[in-house]
């Protein structure tokens, strides 16, 4: 074969693969800029973000952003709760307590051993769609808007997933859903009974 044909063919496969990637490329940014968009219209990071105390008041630590509730930061017993306020949140925004138990923020950022490192696309819509952990898992407790989420179409769940994916990831070990006081022996002040 001609060694000038040979180059034009090694040349035409390199631009090709170098547009093909670049195409990729463009299209892995325009969807992970679609899940941020749809991260702020859910109200991802208001949950799933920490907030500080800062110069002018709590404001969200986007330095832990997406990493959930800070596994060290232990909270005292929930408050009461009754007919007329039946939930609370903690002053972190990543704690929540009511009729279904203690929930915590999860870790949504890409560290594969405390957040979605390891998930799969497939098994996070799986979760979505199914209200369970991984999509096979323990349910997924309030106030996680699962049901308004998992009804999106598998497009902007995909952009949602590539977004999360694509953020910095930040090792968090959030702790485990507590069930309701009445299926863990204690009573509504937190204590355990008798």
């Amino acid at each position: 074969m001609n060694p000038n044909l040979n180059a034009l063919v090694a040349a035409a496969f390199v631009c090709g693969l170098a547009h093909s990637t670049a195409q990729a490329g463009e299209a892995n940014t325009g969807l992970v800029k679609r899940g941020a968009q749809l991260a702020a219209y859910g109200g991802c990071i208001d949950c799933h973000t920490p907030f500080k105390l800062g110069p002018n008041g709590p404001e969200k630590d986007m330095a832990r952003g997406l990493s959930g509730h800070p596994a060290e930061l232990v909270l005292p017993p929930p408050p009461k709760v009754d007919g007329a306020w039946n939930w609370s949140g903690s002053a972190s925004n990543t704690a929540f307590f009511g009729p279904w138990g203690t929930s915590y923020a999860s870790n949504l950022t890409p560290d594969r051993e405390t957040g979605i490192g390891t998930w799969s696309e497939k098994e996070f819509i799986r979760a979505m769609r199914t209200g369970t952990h991984l999509g096979a898992g323990r349910p997924i407790m309030p106030p996680m808007p699962w049901r308004s989420v998992g009804s999106l179409p598998d497009k902007e769940l995909r952009a949602l997933f590539a977004y999360l994916k694509a953020q910095a990831p930040v090792k968090n070990k959030v702790p485990d859903y507590l069930p309701p006081a009445s299926t863990t022996g204690q009573s509504a002040n937190g204590k355990t009974a008798g």
